[in-house]
């Protein structure tokens, strides 16, 4: 077995690897992606994009691995990442293109020589049906209550391709996220399990959000958990539709339309080509 080749790029602290097809006929085995996204034992990411792959209706396909080796529907940032990618590899320049994911097509774009990625992430949806969660009946998930340890909270549920559950909190931290984003994610509520955002509105233009991961943990910064805190932050009359959202890796630009369809805006960042000994897969 040869040395397997991938580029790693982070997206405000979140940080992917690239594998492209051209150097792997198929994604690594799950064992071997929970390996390769190992911090200690691997090259360490909190993902792996395999692409591009050929895709009907779209220009790209692209698979998005999480360090668990589940897979994840979308990834704003790590479209953002792809983008780059092919950015650098001179596949696509300023012209707009399109990804197929898991979670739905999207429309990317380049601007600032490859440094700023604007994303179209698609419509975020409320409805229970559609996230998914189970209630009875379906009903839009907007100002629910959820049992978490004995104690309750109000949360908001929504969709942009892959499940969020998002409290909205007058406070919010680090160790907040990382006690409760785990129940969450794995409640039985959630069929899917879901990414968890907790969310601090700072003022009509502005959102502070601690992030717990599906299928990663606590994250640093996250486009399509940007991209549902806000719309939430919106849908509840806290603030308008151009948002900047904080988090611990830094900031994202949200745009919402009167119909919750997201346009993100943000950095990545190149970090380097790697090439992965077989002796750390043994």
């Amino acid at each position: 077995m040869k040395p397997l080749r991938f580029w790693k790029y982070h997206a405000l602290g979140n940080d992917y690897l690239v594998l492209d097809t051209a150097d792997a006929p198929r994604p690594p085995k799950t064992a071997d992606i929970v390996r390769i996204c190992h911090r200690n034992f691997g090259l360490g990411s909190d993902g792996i994009l395999y692409g591009p792959l050929k895709a009907r209706g779209a220009d790209f396909g692209l698979r998005i691995f999480n360090p668990d080796g589940s897979e994840a529907d979308k990834s704003g940032n790590g479209l953002r990442i792809f983008a780059r990618y092919l950015w650098d590899k001179k596949r696509v320049r300023e012209k707009p293109f399109t990804v197929h994911t898991l979670g739905g097509v999207v429309t990317c774009q380049i601007g600032a020589g490859g440094k700023l990625i604007t994303v179209e992430m698609g419509r975020v949806s409320f409805d229970s049906r559609e996230i998914p969660v189970r209630v009875n009946p379906p009903r839009e998930m907007i100002n629910q209550d959820i049992e978490i340890s004995g104690l309750r909270y109000r949360y908001c549920a929504a969709t942009v391709g892959n499940p969020h559950c998002v409290l909205p909190l007058e406070e919010i931290s680090p160790a907040l996220a990382h006690e409760l984003g785990p129940k969450i994610e794995k409640h039985p509520i959630f069929p899917n399990r879901t990414n968890v955002q907790f969310l601090k509105v700072l003022d009509r233009r502005n959102i502070q959000i601690e992030i717990w991961e599906r299928g990663a943990g606590y994250t640093l910064a996250s486009g399509s958990s940007s991209s549902a805190a806000a719309a939430v932050a919106r849908r509840l009359g806290l603030c308008d539709g151009d948002i900047t959202v904080h988090m611990p890796g830094g900031k994202l630009r949200i745009q919402i339309a009167d119909d919750y369809a997201i346009v993100m805006t943000g950095p990545a960042t190149r970090v380097g080509e790697f090439k992965l000994d077989p002796e750390a897969l043994k």
